[in-house]
This record gives structure tokens, C-alpha cells and sequence, in this order.
């Protein structure tokens, strides 16, 4: 990193993380004149960016606590392979995140979780959309809407909630019966007979490649990537003075904390705690898939995605509450083609690869991006769950209004630091 002086400090922002929320971060920044470094051990858009389901999905607006999630919690702790599972050590670590989630989950406080996630998210494609034409990147994009699948009626009815509060946030969908979803999606098993339409979801088909499509553009616009792991800060009077790496020690501006899953000492270390955790997402990559879809699809019953991408079809999904450190259950990924078969009955796996990727989850469901309280200099960008990519640009757009002093594009008080 370039040692800055104080005439430049307030011109030069290092942003720690590299992922697809660090990425546009930086480039927002760029975007208002300043000097940015971004800082990450990893390539940029390794970790949870690398692996996601690759929706950019506007209409998101349903939080992962929802009424009635209570007397789901036994369950979590039964079966390793289920749509969400927590692993018997973790549970002493992860119970104060768990109150925290069933305290988000009451009918007033779910309403209101789902306006702040709605008006997060509306502008997700638009905001992309600059950054997306400069970097070069539009073939990475496709507009074909996203199909939400369900078995039956009854299904979808356990679901009704969901889209109740996606019509009280003016999100554009629709119910299409069995001929309208085989017609759209002629490989799917035939017992399927439902799905919900949205057709304003988009969706890429690398999400490696279009973070590192970003990231070459912050670089060729003058940005600067330290491949180096942080370890702390020097602090003065003000807030942070000096940031403390692998490669050594460099003067700070103003600093960024967008480091996905491991923001939470960073945060820390910055004086403000922040009830993150970690949800570890797997996907199943197939590069001969054997069928062909139309349509990125979600599975309605068991709570997946399957994507069609460049390197084939991707299956990902799942939550498991283990931590970062705790080895990877493989048999998480190879229960996604479990149940991706029962809806595609010619889906091939020859060649296939798993992944596991670690989600920064505040139990909430909103991420954090906010100023400091304490330091001016200091900001915040992380805690975005499963929706990290959808929810971006938007972030980025955000904090570089807060550094620049300009006025925010929305009301910001949801997703304050401090709200906890």
C-alpha cells in the first residue's frame, strides 16, 4: 500500500475484503475520485463469491427468521443433511446468535426486517448495471427471470407467508400452474406441478469471473490490490492510524471492513461488536449435466438452487451452523444432487466438484452498512447472508456515498452497526 501523508489521508480508502461486496465497494469509491487499495490474503472473489447461486434477485425481502421458526430449532440439531443443520459442538458458541434469530422472527419484527431488505435491494440490477458495462462483463449476465419450484399446491401453500410479504413489497410475480412450468422447463420431473414466476431476477454465469471481471477494472483504473492478510490496527486518537499485515505495516485513511465471514474481529478490533456468524453454504458443480434448463430455478421444497452456468449446472445451497474452522461435510453437496435428481430424473453427475463457502449471517438478516460510531474514518459493509451478490453494488454505492459526505440514497438507520 502506498504510505499516505496527512494532506492525502482523506483521499484514500483501503477497503479489506476481495470479494464481490469489497470489489464494488471500491470501484463505487473509485467512481467519487478517491484512492482506493483494496486488501486480501486470497484472489479476489474466492471465498462465498466464488461459490454462490449467482442470482441477483431485487425482489428479495424474506428473512431467514420467519414466525414459527422456533419448533424448527430441534430438528436443525437431528439431521446432518438437512436444509439447515447446527453441528452439536457449535451450539454453545452459536446460541446467543440463535435468540438473537427467533427475536427477529416475530410477525411485527419480520414485517419490518422485510421493508429494509426490499428497499436494499430494488435498485440491486441498476446499480450493478455501471459497473457491469465498464468492467466489459455483460455476457456474464442473463435476464431470463428465476422460477421458484414446487412439488404441489400443498407445497407451495407452506410457503404462503413468504410471498405474502413479496406482494406487500410491490415485488412483480406470478403462480403458473403444471402445462405453463413444463412448457418453460420440459426436463422437470413430471410430479412437479407448481411454481412461482419472478421474472425480474437476473442472474450470472460465473460468479468468479464477474468479481474478477470488477476487480480488473478497479485495476485498471488505478486501484491497488495488497495480496496480504490483515492483523490489526495501531489506533490514535481519532480512530485507526496505521494497518498491521503479513507484508508489514501501512498508513491508513479512511478504512472499509468488507471481509465477508471474517469482518467480525475486524469490527471488534475497531471497537464495535457485531453479532456475525457463519453460515457455510455447499455447492455440487456439474459439468455434463445431461438436461438443459431454460431458467435458473429454487427449489420450493428443498430449499436450493439450480443455476444454469457457463461451466455447466450448478446446485448450491444449504446452511450449517459449524463455524470457520470446522472441516467440510461433503455429504451436504452430494445431498443436493440427492434432490436435484428427484426433480430432474436425467441429471447426470460425471465429473463433478463440491464446494464449500463460508456466508457472513446476522440473525436479522440485514447486513451492516454503516459508519462507525466511534471513528468518522471507519466503515462497514458485511453481513449479507445469502445474498451478498444481489446486494453488492448497492452497498457499494452506499459507503461511497458515507465517505464522500453525500446524501444517502436511502434511509440507512436498518442497518447501522450499533442496532444491536
Amino acid at each position: 500500500m502506498a504510505e499516505s501523508t496527512s494532506s492525502d489521508a482523506a483521499t484514500h480508502v483501503s477497503v479489506l475484503g476481495a470479494g464481490i461486496v469489497g470489489v464494488c465497494c471500491a470501484l463505487y469509491l473509485q467512481r467519487n475520485g478517491l484512492r482506493v487499495t483494496l486488501v486480501d490474503p486470497e484472489t479476489p472473489g474466492d471465498g462465498a463469491s466464488f461459490g454462490n447461486a449467482g442470482f441477483i434477485a431485487p425482489g428479495s425481502c424474506t428473512p431467514v427468521g420467519m414466525p414459527g421458526l422456533a419448533a424448527k430449532v430441534p430438528r436443525m440439531l437431528m439431521d446432518p443433511l438437512g436444509p439447515l443443520f447446527i453441528r452439536w459442538r457449535y451450539l454453545p458458541h452459536i446460541a446467543p446468535w440463535l435468540f438473537r434469530l427467533l427475536a427477529a422472527s416475530t410477525p411485527a419484527r419480520v414485517e419490518e426486517i422485510s421493508q429494509a431488505m426490499r428497499s436494499l435491494h430494488q435498485s440491486a440490477l441498476e446499480d450493478f448495471e455501471p459497473l457491469i458495462r465498464e468492467a466489459h462483463a455483460e455476457h456474464l449476465i442473463r435476464r431470463d427471470g428465476r422460477l421458484e419450484v414446487y412439488r404441489d399446491e400443498s407445497s407451495l401453500k407452506k410457503s404462503t407467508l413468504k410471498y405474502e410479504l413479496m406482494r406487500r413489497r410491490n415485488v412483480n410475480f406470478s403462480v403458473i400452474g403444471a402445462d405453463e412450468l413444463h412448457e418453460m422447463e420440459p426436463a422437470l420431473a413430471p410430479d412437479y406441478g407448481c411454481a412461482v414466476w419472478i421474472p425480474e431476477s437476473v442472474h450470472t454465469t460465473d460468479p468468479f469471473g464477474l468479481t474478477q471481471a470488477l476487480f480488473e477494472d478497479f485495476r485498471k483504473r488505478g486501484g491497488h490490490w495488497l495480496r496480504e492478510r490483515v492483523r490489526g490496527f495501531e489506533m490514535g486518537a481519532h480512530g485507526p492510524v496505521k494497518l498491521f499485515t503479513t507484508g508489514g505495516s501501512h498508513e491508513l485513511g479512511s478504512v472499509v471492513v468488507a471481509a465477508g465471514a471474517y469482518s467480525r474481529s475486524l469490527a471488534r478490533q475497531l471497537g464495535s461488536k457485531v453479532p456475525l456468524d457463519t453460515e457455510r453454504g455447499y455447492h455440487m458443480m456439474l459439468p455434463e449435466p445431461g438436461v438443459t434448463l431454460k431458467h435458473p430455478i429454487s427449489s420450493g421444497d428443498h430449499h436450493f438452487a439450480i443455476t444454469p452456468m457457463a461451466g455447466g449446472i450448478r446446485l448450491a445451497g444449504t446452511d450449517e451452523f459449524a463455524g470457520l474452522q470446522a472441516p467440510p461435510n461433503y455429504g451436504r453437496a452430494d445431498a443436493l444432487f440427492t434432490s436435484a435428481k428427484k426433480m430432474f430424473p436425467a441429471l447426470q453427475k460425471q465429473g463433478a466438484s463440491r464446494w464449500m463457502g463460508r456466508r457472513p449471517s446476522i440473525p436479522d438478516s440485514l447486513p451492516v452498512i454503516s459508519r462507525s460510531p466511534r471513528f468518522r474514518s471507519v466503515y462497514f459493509a458485511f453481513g449479507h447472508g445469502h445474498l451478498g451478490l444481489t446486494g453488492a453494488a448497492v452497498t457499494g454505492k452506499l459507503i461511497a456515498e458515507m465517505v464522500s459526505e453525500k446524501p444517502s440514497s436511502i434511509d440507512l438507520a436498518p442497518y447501522r452497526v450499533d442496532r444491536f
